[in-house]
């Protein structure tokens, strides 16, 4: 395959096309969120991603597993958790049989907040891909996401 190879722009121009629509959902989500609840998407993310967390095996998250899941380094991890720490949305204590682990929780007021943000993130998010389906070249995508998790009919 050579640089211009036809199946090579193809896929170029379709990654494009799926950054293009990220880069514009998470911007409408972004200034949605900020403008409402003072939240950033990452922050939003993390609050949801660490709400879902479970007493019993598996059910709190290593830092590691923190920052996979929000798409972000450890180091940005831990710093993000710091600032939603000193807001008091977030607290950290050590893991009962694991003295070297550190769990992070959601405060009362972290979920507060998360259950106010949410139809607010949601919203956003149906907005910013109805805005995108205008567009020829996102209208595919959009398909996509808006049927990744549809329930399958009998």
């Amino acid at each position: 395959m050579t640089a211009t190879d036809p199946a090579l722009t193809a896929l170029a121009q379709g990654w494009c096309a799926l950054s293009l629509l990220h880069g514009r959902i998470e911007a409408h989500i972004e200034r949605a969120l900020q403008a409402r609840h003072d939240l950033s998407v990452r922050e939003y993310y993390l609050l949801d991603v660490l709400s879902r967390q479970h007493d019993g095996d598996g059910g709190h998250l290593q830092m590691k597993q923190v920052a996979d899941a929000v798409v972000l380094s450890q180091s940005a991890t831990t710093r993000l958790v710091t600032r939603l720490e000193d807001r008091g949305l977030l607290e950290r204590y050590l893991c009962p049989t694991d003295r070297r682990g550190i769990y992070t929780n959601v405060t009362e007021d972290g979920l507060e907040l998360l259950e106010q943000a949410r139809p607010t993130n949601d919203t956003a998010l149906r907005e910013a891909l109805d805005d995108a389906a205008k567009n020829p070249e996102l209208a595919p995508l959009v398909r996509a996401v808006e049927t990744l998790n549809a329930p399958v009919s009998a």
